[in-house]
């Protein structure tokens, strides 16, 4: 009796709950699906996200798994096929319309999310915002004032987003109106305007607001830290720092870039170290701040010592190196980048652009100009600008050439580096014919324009051009002539031997001279051996730079070529005395995409310093064969001839330029830089070695290129250990002079 009443119970039950159990299960199960669906949208995996879609029967398809998958094409960028499933959806609802104008949005696509809107046959506050939001992102700023004031409703959530919209395009006395009119305020509205203020600097009134704020959050706190350590008040930023609640990485990377922005590196590493946690945001902010305040291997430590990497770790560290002169350890990281796959990105790419170019290293140049057409970066005006500076500073103004001329729209930076690029090589007319291009295309020059063009004058002794230039500068082209214009003046007066007339403009400038006018004054008196202005110039140098030992170097030259040995030892004894730093000579040259560096005196740093050595002398013997005879002014000791001639005989250029005789195969310019002004005796030693071996040599110094170019036949080779190393049949003449 008992089990019959049981199972009719039972049997009852069923009947009653039974559809309801079903469709709870149902509902779990679409759920499900949907939360999958959007999952798999959400980390990009689409055609996962659409294959789970399609398993479900079309009867069970909800509008919102329908949405999820059209939202999750809209992540993945492809807008149109997100379009196609909106057009397919057998019913839609106001989430549907939104999610369409939100994804329009999303791809950049305002027309299209607008023509949504406006069609749309129910719209709620979350229509109206999305699309305010969306005009206010692309900036148009007018379009997203005029719908948020058409809105029937507004929520905390529209007031805030037209509120950014006014901090961006700097309106801050409308935004503020805008925020005393709210009818609620929420900790996100307060910390906008905080934020808006802290970016404009405007710390005074942030910080009374933040003052006021009934409740505030984490990233209220973190705003307001931030806004004092970006503009300089890093001291005040501590003290709010201190004082946080609560903290996060984002609120210790705030403070701890105070720090390193303002070059407090005690401080940073007192901030880091406490740090609960080291994010890579940190680590990268401590390796350039490390960097730029020149400890290199403490930034190398971090780096080292990260346990992720991201694009802006490689990054900085290459830029640190590229920014210190450390162009080889930059070159080395870059490899490496490459070989552990990371994925090449723009600022690493231009730093080391900026190395290649520094190094004058063409074939690491190349090697990354192919990088940047692969990532179709290639086509910017400022890469464009960089890749014609690196070519023309590598010596191949051909390749330069033709990516300036690939341009027709040129802003001046391009212009300015081709004018730059043909001065640096000495090729006067070039330059003024691009400049006068650039005119007649209606581009104005700039300051950078006219050194460009005055150089090119000064160096090819273009004396009247030159000052007509200088002249029209400013009542032609409206460019105020700076200092470094002067310093082109002087140096073109005294390269033309009017060394007294280059003073006279020195004493006329309406700006105090700095090192580089005077700089150029001491080369043209050292050139035309005025020994009278040279002291001037030095005694004003060693003013402005007391560590520098190159003016009296070259004074010292000067002494020496007189036969004034005293006043030789005179300027020693005051570089001892005032511990002025000679910067060493060196020259470096590329062979198969390594850099081999050379200093004076010797090559014994160089595993194959036996053979440059043969080479040398070789050279040597050719040399004495042509007539050469060694300039022993350039030698700044009463010696003897003879060690006079040993000595300049291993100068680094020289060096440089045996080895790539070397290595470097016959019919390829040898390309070698020298970091200092290379000196009279080797400029001519060179001119004839690239005489007596036929080779085109190409030497860029720290002023200009000099090149050595082949002429006319002559045939004859050089063995060495049983075979031959070069041969040729063309001499070499300079077509350039010093």
């Amino acid at each position: 009796m008992l089990s019959h009443t049981l199972r009719h119970a039972t049997s009852r039950y069923r009947r009653r709950f039974f559809p309801t159990i079903i469709m709870q299960l149902f509902r779990t199960h679409c759920t499900a699906t949907t939360n999958l669906i959007s999952h798999f949208a959400r980390t990009g995996q689409i055609s996962h996200a659409h294959k789970v879609f399609d398993q479900i029967p079309q009867p069970q398809r909800t509008t919102a798994s329908w949405n999820a998958l059209i939202s999750g094409y809209f992540q993945t960028r492809q807008p149109h096929l997100a379009l196609q499933l909106f057009d397919q959806m057998p019913q839609r609802n106001t989430v549907s319309f939104n999610t369409l104008i939100s994804g329009f949005i999303k791809n950049r696509m305002i027309v299209e999310s607008r023509r949504v809107f406006d069609t749309m046959p129910d719209r709620n506050v979350v229509s109206w915002t999305s699309m305010v939001r969306g005009y206010v992102q692309m900036g148009m700023l007018e379009e997203a004032e005029a719908l948020f004031w058409q809105m029937p409703d507004k929520n905390v959530v529209s007031w805030t987003v037209m509120l950014g919209g006014l901090l961006q395009s700097g309106r801050f006395e409308d935004a503020r109106d805008m925020f005393d009119m709210m009818p609620v305020k929420d900790v996100v509205a307060y910390t906008i305007m905080v934020g808006g203020y802290c970016e404009e600097g405007r710390l005074d009134e942030a910080r009374a607001l933040f003052d006021e704020m009934p409740k505030r959050n984490v990233v209220t706190w973190t705003s307001m830290v931030a806004g004092y350590a970006r503009n300089g008040r890093v001291d005040v930023a501590r003290k709010l720092f201190e004082v946080m609640p609560e903290r996060n990485e984002v609120s210790w990377t705030a403070m701890l870039m105070g720090y390193t922005r303002s070059g407090r590196m005690r401080e940073a590493c007192e901030i880091f170290k406490a740090m609960p946690g080291k994010p890579v945001i940190a680590c990268n902010e401590m390796i350039l701040g490390f960097g730029l305040d020149g400890d290199l291997d403490k930034a190398r430590c971090v780096f080292e010592q990260m346990k992720e990497r991201d694009e802006g770790t490689w990054s900085a560290m290459i830029k640190v190196y590229e920014r210190k002169g450390y162009e080889l350890e930059a070159l080395d990281l870059f490899a490496r980048m490459q070989r552990e796959g990371v994925a090449l990105n723009f600022p690493s790419l231009i730093s080391v652009l900026s190395v290649c170019t520094s190094l004058a290293s063409l074939d690491h140049g190349r090697q990354v100009h192919a990088q940047l057409v692969r990532s179709k970066f290639d086509q910017d005006l400022y890469v464009a600008s960089v890749l014609i500076t690196m070519y023309v500073k590598c010596g191949d103004l051909v390749k330069g050439k033709q990516i300036f001329d690939r341009f027709p729209l040129k802003d001046v930076v391009m212009w300015n580096s081709m004018i730059t690029g043909y001065s640096q090589h000495g090729l006067a007319e070039e330059t003024l014919d691009v400049f006068r291009d650039m005119c007649f295309l209606g581009v104005p020059p700039d300051d950078v324009t006219f050194v460009g063009v005055l150089t090119a004058c000064s160096y090819s002794g273009m004396v009247d051009q030159g000052i007509e230039f200088f002249e029209s500068m400013k009542y032609k082209y409206q460019v105020e002539p700076g200092i470094e214009h002067y310093a082109c003046m002087v140096d073109l007066l005294g390269r033309a031997g009017k060394v007294n007339e280059a003073m006279k403009l020195i004493e006329k400038m309406p700006m105090e001279p700095d090192a580089i006018v005077w700089g150029s004054l001491l080369g043209a008196c050292r050139t035309h051996m005025k020994l009278d202005l040279a002291e001037v110039a030095v005694e004003k140098l060693a003013q402005l730079e007391p560590k520098n030992a190159g003016p009296y170097v070259l004074l010292s030259h000067m002494y020496a070529t007189k036969g004034r040995w005293r006043d030789v030892e005179v300027l020693r004894g005051k570089i001892k005395a005032r511990s002025v730093i000679k910067l060493p000579g060196c020259s470096w040259i590329e062979v198969e995409k390594k850099v081999h560096m050379f200093t004076g005196g010797d090559s014994k740093g160089h595993p194959e310093q036996p053979v440059i050595m043969k080479m040398l002398e070789k050279l040597g013997g050719l040399l004495r064969e042509a007539g050469y005879c060694p300039d022993g002014s350039f030698v700044l000791h009463d010696v003897d001839e003879e060690e006079k001639t040993h000595s300049l005989g291993y100068h680094s250029e020289k060096l440089a330029v045996a080895y790539g005789l070397l290595k470097v195969p016959n019919g390829m310019p040898i390309r070698v830089i020298k970091n200092l002004r290379v000196c009279g005796d080797c400029h001519s030693a060179i001119k004839l070695i690239a005489k007596v071996t036929g080779r085109e040599i190409i030497l860029r110094d720290a002023n200009r290129f000099h090149h050595f170019k082949d002429a006319p036949s002559l045939c004859v080779a050089i063995k060495m250990d049983g075979m031959t190393v070069f041969t040729f049949k063309k001499l070499v003449i300079d077509t350039e002079d010093q």
